[in-house]
């Protein structure tokens, strides 16, 4: 079953959504750092929250800037595994970020790809924004993240 149809009948459940994030955080460990939040996950677009926590903070008492980035790299991936075509797979092959101002309070991150995702014969560069936002709406931080998207190995 796709990660979005595994989103997609998980949500309507009682804790569906926390099911989904510890299923995701099982395979992906480090993400439960963060304690992650799905708040929409659909083809192109993925919203993910972070509330603020001490474990996620600095010692100025802000969001840890590598939290930011562990919700940033989880938004994006999550979103491009719900939107490639089943022939398809993916790698995160950089990061570039930039903090804005400060990040106190929940983070929601919310990551689309910056071009068409598509089924292809050959790799390609698969640029994904994600913007990180304080409970006002105010972006806090901003990531572009470089996939690598590529087709599956055919089984022998």
């Amino acid at each position: 079953m796709s990660l979005l149809a595994t989103y997609r009948r998980l949500e309507r459940l009682p804790l569906g959504r926390w099911l989904f994030a510890r299923a995701v955080c099982l395979k992906a460990p480090y993400f439960a750092t963060i304690a992650p939040r799905f708040e929409v996950l659909e083809a192109n677009r993925c919203v993910v929250a972070m509330r603020d926590r001490r474990r996620v903070r600095n010692h100025i008492g802000t969001v840890h800037a590598i939290a930011l980035c562990n919700l940033a790299e989880l938004a994006a991936g999550v979103m491009t595994d719900a939107s490639l075509p089943p022939s398809m797979r993916w790698i995160p092959k950089g990061m570039t970020v930039e903090y804005l101002v400060r990040a106190r309070g929940t983070m929601r991150a919310v990551a689309t790809p910056d071009v068409a995702i598509v089924a292809a014969d050959a790799g390609y560069a698969l640029p994904v924004t994600v913007e990180v936002s304080d409970a006002s709406g105010t972006v806090v931080f901003l990531a572009r993240i470089a996939m690598w998207v590529s087709p599956k190995a055919k089984a022998a």
